[in-house]
């Protein structure tokens, strides 16, 4: 049984979602939370994984940590997505079973889902079509790390599970244009266009796509309920069950903040996949659902985006 001082371990705590977890985890009254910084405890490197375990000994970890980017970044870069995500989640999941954590919560992405899913796209869809190529290396990673889980569940009896959440965005999320995603990175583009007078704004693709969004503090949420309760499968999606298209996006965005001027659509980029959206139901049925709407989520973003302007740093992709 869990208790406020159950010892709990969020792996990625300074990332956009980590944090989230985080702040959520001690406002609810946890008071045996831990987190280290990728400076004191390097989760690629299988020793000193090995070592903090079994000096701390977590009862419950909750998987945050990943090495994520946009298509640039995955198309670029897919030997370290692919190589890095493996080796953090696997250290993290093998010596979580080694060490005795009862509780394990892999946190995963939408995209490891085939590229041209029917959607709705329902938990177990999974591997039956073709990935989207632009991120392949980074889906395969989730894809494995999914896998353990599910096998430790099944051999060993372990409540081991994966929440695969839909596009994420909120505060301290990453707004650095050559590596960020597509929420984010309209959030900044728009508000540097019309801090210049309003130029006009050019945005990747034919803003054809369907993209669903949540807000990092529902998903916060929906770990923390993972967390509370004995789920009874080992895969579940977290969205809002609600879409939106890219170019629907750009003008909520392009209101939101107040920038005047035209965009302009780059055709010869790519689209990605058509459309991602998930089907929500199983975890639904256990008792969860998103709150946070997506316009009054983004105003929240970008006043957070400006509030912390003179914070936000550029992204170095040290690959």
């Amino acid at each position: 049984m869990l208790s406020k001082e159950t010892k709990i371990y969020v792996a990625g705590h300074r990332g956009m979602v980590g944090s989230a977890i985080f702040r959520l985890l001690v406002k609810n009254g946890y008071r045996n939370v831990i987190g280290l910084e990728s400076s004191e405890l390097d989760l690629r490197n299988q020793q000193d994984v090995n070592v903090f375990f079994n000096e701390n000994q977590p009862e419950v970890v909750i998987d945050a940590a990943a090495r994520v980017g946009g298509i640039l970044a995955n198309s670029k870069y897919p030997y370290q997505f692919l190589m890095e995500n493996l080796q953090i989640q696997n250290n993290l999941i093998d010596f979580s079973l080694k060490c005795g954590v009862k509780k394990f919560i892999f946190l995963g992405s939408s995209c490891i889902y085939p590229k041209m899913s029917q959607q709705p796209i329902k938990e177990e869809y999974l591997l039956n079509g073709f990935l989207e190529p632009t991120n392949e290396a980074y889906a395969i990673s989730k894809i494995a790390g999914v896998k353990a889980c599910e096998a430790v569940k099944k051999q060993y009896g372990l409540d081991y599970i994966s929440l695969m959440p839909t596009n994420l965005y909120g505060p301290y999320d990453n707004f650095d244009l050559q590596s960020s995603h597509v929420l984010p990175a309209m959030i900044r583009k728009f508000h540097e266009a019309k801090e210049k007078k309003n130029i006009t704004v050019e945005l990747w693709g034919s803003g054809n796509p369907m993209r669903e969004f949540l807000h990092v503090d529902d998903l916060a949420e929906a770990v923390i309920f993972s967390m509370e309760n004995e789920l009874k499968e080992s895969l579940y999606n977290v969205g809002t069950g609600t879409d939106i298209s890219i170019k629907e996006l750009a003008k909520l965005i392009q209101q939101i903040t107040g920038h005047k001027g035209d965009i302009k659509w780059d055709t010869t980029k790519p689209d990605g996949t058509p459309r991602k959206l998930l089907d929500i139901s199983k975890l639904k049925n256990e008792g969860w659902e998103s709150r946070i709407d997506l316009e009054s989520g983004i105003l929240s973003t970008f006043n957070w985006f400006i509030d912390n302007l003179k914070d936000i740093k550029e992204v170095k992709l040290n690959f």
